[in-house]
């Protein structure tokens, strides 16, 4: 049993995944993170601030929300949050396109780099001595 103390109330609770809050204000959350969403809808236009000020939420959950690619905007929104690689301003997740498509990139390299070969046979399907099972 993993049990660890909520970051919202500082109870005590049994830790199964996500956020460590406990069962009470994770739900809590849900209901702020909805009353944001129904008020960016609303509210096309809105930046950060605005809609921090507005539903009463720390900006850095709503860079967060955004980040987890909870919340997503229209693309004229001014709401922007910059890659964690490069620094150009995007609209949601943690990375930019190019710099997804670079560690992609990166990923399949070390990919093929990491996969073993296929041994090559000796002519005409002979085994040779030097392939053969040896015992001790």
């Amino acid at each position: 049993m993993n049990v660890r103390n909520c970051r919202g109330c500082g109870k005590v609770f049994n830790y199964v995944m996500g956020p460590f809050l406990c069962p009470r204000c994770r739900d809590e959350q849900e209901v702020i993170f909805q009353g944001v969403k129904k008020y960016v809808e609303e509210h096309r236009g809105a930046d950060i601030m605005e809609v921090a000020n507005a539903c009463e939420v720390d900006p850095g959950q709503i860079r967060q929300w955004i980040r987890e690619d909870r919340l997503q905007f229209a693309d004229d929104s001014p709401i922007r949050i910059p890659c964690e690689k490069c620094g150009v301003m995007i609209q949601s997740g943690r990375y930019c396109e190019k710099c997804k498509a670079e560690m992609v990139g990166g990923f399949k390299q070390v990919m093929r780099r990491n996969t073993p070969q296929p041994q090559q046979q000796s002519p005409a399907g002979r085994v040779s001595d030097r392939d053969r099972m040896r015992y001790l």
